[in-house]
């Protein structure tokens, strides 16, 4: 017997997923978190989560619903953001709309002209950077001896790759690096009052400036084009359109917060992982390049470095016995999809021979899947292997500092040292 579609709440009773609403409970330790996921999946159908003063949200936390939400755009839109908050008008304004709070033929032109300028000369330039890159961090990291590896480590590799590969000059990379850390900090963060008093606009300012100087390269770049993205990017002519230079500096936001935060995390948690399961370690070294692909999802799944985006609904849809209508606000929990009992076997395992791995560590497919996918798999195969098969027994030690965010997986900082000298 089919069951007719129901409305769940009003939008103001309380459920029992208002804790994923609570800043305290992303302060929680991870396990903590995961077992109250397992709850709200277990319940079969999405979840009504309180905001406070705000609307409040439908959970999507089993892998068949983030899935199905993330394919259909023209049910569950991007527009006007996907993060918790959303973007304010002004800010959406002044900065531009970045391609991920975009939809339909506005994000398919910016999309199309992206895709076009990663050529694959482009690509292959970038594979071959990445090597020798990651090749020269663990370099410095054998003749300096730090212990603090996402400075050291995890944050250079992705930051390197991406400004060699859209042409930023040496001159403007340790700034840039700095914005990126006061443009990201406080994302999904809860701080007290005065710390939001006495900062409130310290990321917006970090991401102005950080615009403004892509910009000027921009505008150097359409005089005199070199071989890299950002030339490719404001000199290509997709049905007659190229990257403006608020396109641009939007384009690079995300490239520099998605592409360098994302890879950055998963780095760090994936060193954590295989020294916490040397089993993992010892059977990923006995044949590395049998097994990195496999130990790359099994990182970027268990750890998932972006634990939620958000969706608005613009049309009627039914979901599991669940009657969503326009205005609903919905977010998917690639945090609590990547654990689904339904589709992975002994979820909270670390196993690098998981097969299939359908993971959604870089989306839930449809149009918005991660630009950078292959990218980020290649920048952490190719550290992992210079990391592992160097003769030093590398570690971490201890916990990773976790920065307690409700949007991303983010360590703050992690220990490290050598077993051997």
């Amino acid at each position: 017997m089919t069951l007719p579609a129901q409305r769940h709440g009003t939008g103001t009773e309380p459920g029992p997923g208002g804790e994923l609403a609570e800043p305290g409970f992303w302060q929680l330790p991870p396990e903590h978190r995961l077992a109250v996921f397992a709850r709200l999946r277990a319940l079969g159908a999405p979840v009504f989560v309180p905001e406070g003063a705000g609307p409040g949200h439908w959970a999507l936390v089993r892998h068949a619903q983030v899935q199905e939400a993330s394919r259909l755009p023209k049910v569950f839109a991007s527009a006007p953001g996907v993060t918790t908050p959303e973007p304010a008008r002004w800010v959406r304004a002044l900065f531009g709309d970045s391609m991920v709070n975009l939809d339909g033929p506005d994000h398919a032109r910016l999309r199309k002209i992206v895709q076009r300028a990663f050529t694959p000369r482009l690509l292959a330039a970038a594979e071959e950077d990445i090597h020798a890159v990651a090749a020269r961090i663990v370099d410095d990291v054998l003749d300096a001896r730090p212990d603090e590896f996402v400075s050291a480590v995890a944050s250079r590799l992705p930051l390197e790759v991406i400004c060699n590969m859209m042409g930023i000059p040496d001159r403007y990379r340790a700034e840039i690096a700095d914005r990126v850390n006061h443009a990201s900090e406080h994302i999904g963060v809860e701080r007290g009052l005065a710390a939001r008093l006495r900062v409130p606009g310290r990321g917006l300012r970090a991401l102005a400036r950080m615009q403004r100087m892509v910009a000027g390269i921009g505008r150097e770049r359409r005089k005199n084009p070199t071989d890299d993205l950002i030339s490719a990017l404001v000199c290509a002519n997709v049905d007659g359109q190229a990257l403006g230079a608020r396109q641009l500096g939007a384009f690079f936001s995300l490239l520099m917060v998605a592409g360098v935060e994302t890879t950055r995390n998963a780095i760090t948690h994936g060193l954590t992982l295989l020294t916490d399961h040397p089993a993992q370690r010892d059977l990923l070294l006995s044949d590395f390049e049998a097994h990195a692909d496999g130990a790359v999802d099994e990182i970027i799944r268990h750890s998932t470095p972006i634990i939620q985006f958000r969706r608005t609904v613009v049309a009627e849809h039914t979901m599991d016995g669940h009657l969503f209508s326009p205005g609903d606000k919905v977010v998917l929990y690639y945090a609590s999809a990547n654990r689904d009992e339904a589709v992975f076997p002994d979820p909270d395992a670390f196993d690098i021979t998981r097969s299939p791995n359908p993971h959604l560590g870089f989306g839930g497919g449809g149009p918005h899947f991660c630009l950078g996918a292959h990218l980020a798999r290649v920048e952490m195969r190719a550290l992992f292997r210079e990391l592992l098969t160097r003769p030093v027994g590398l570690r971490a030690v201890g916990l990773p500092d976790l920065a307690g965010s409700n949007f991303d997986n983010r360590v703050r900082s992690l220990r490290f040292a050598f077993e051997r000298p």
